[in-house]
């Protein structure tokens, strides 16, 4: 991976730092983005510096139709170029039933997790080098329904079939684009819209007998990112420990 661009959005915790801190290991030099906890994504840089790395962080807020194609222009300049990119930052919710859904929060959650993946998208296909790498987070949850989740899950199942256009499009120039749809996995994020009890039954039920690692989803990207996923793109590989 040495001197391959990388950016990574959601990049200052859980999944999104993980990845960041795999790809900087494995030599690329990245630049993710960060919403509001400048501390998180400082010890993120500061972690990758320690260990050899370069990363560079972006405050930038999805949410503004604006945000996306900003961080995307800034890491280019930054990069010299755009080699990879890995959409990972999401808006979760705590569960609310259909009936009890309000546009706000819909659109708050599609804003995030779909308008800015299409606009990053984009981008790259404007813009990204020959023989690019461009991943999707997604969720479990597009192929375990589960009440309470429509607008999170309507979101991810959208920038799953982006994705798969995008393998379409941008194949002949050797760009691959693969979704990696990862099961429980312990965040902050996960933590904070799910009581425990709700956690320990999902672990119960995966047949890898215990929640995800942030760990895990990294090692999942960085192969899909890296050399050896170069023959491997429209695919959905779901990371769930056997849940999915």
């Amino acid at each position: 991976m040495k001197g391959r661009a990388a950016v990574v959005t959601g990049g200052s915790r859980g999944i999104g730092r993980a990845v960041v801190e795999r790809l900087c290991a494995d030599g690329a030099e990245v630049v993710f983005g960060y919403r509001s906890d400048g501390r998180a994504a400082a010890d993120v840089t500061a972690a990758v510096r320690a260990a050899g790395g370069r990363a560079h962080a972006v405050r930038v807020d999805l949410a503004d139709p604006e945000g996306p194609e900003e961080l995307m222009r800034t890491a280019e300049e930054r990069l010299d170029g755009l080699d990879i990119l890995v959409n990972n930052a999401a808006l979760s919710h705590r569960p609310t039933t259909l009936a009890e859904t309000g546009t706000d929060l819909f659109d708050a959650v599609l804003a995030v997790n779909t308008r800015a993946v299409f606009l990053t998208l984009r981008y790259a296909a404007r813009r990204m080098r020959d023989g690019g790498r461009i991943v999707t987070v997604s969720s479990v949850n597009t192929a375990r329904a589960a009440r309470g989740i429509g607008a999170y899950a309507a979101s991810k199942g959208a920038i799953e079939q982006l994705t798969a256009v995008a393998a379409q499009e941008l194949g002949p120039r050797g760009i691959t684009a693969n979704t990696v749809s990862p099961g429980a996995t312990d965040t902050d994020l996960l933590r904070s819209v799910n009581p425990a009890e709700a956690l320990e039954a999902v672990a119960g039920i995966t047949p890898l007998g215990r929640l995800g690692l942030p760990s895990d989803i990294a090692a999942t990207v960085a192969f899909l990112t890296g050399p050896d996923g170069r023959w491997i793109t429209g695919q959905n590989l779901r990371a769930t420990g056997g849940l999915a």
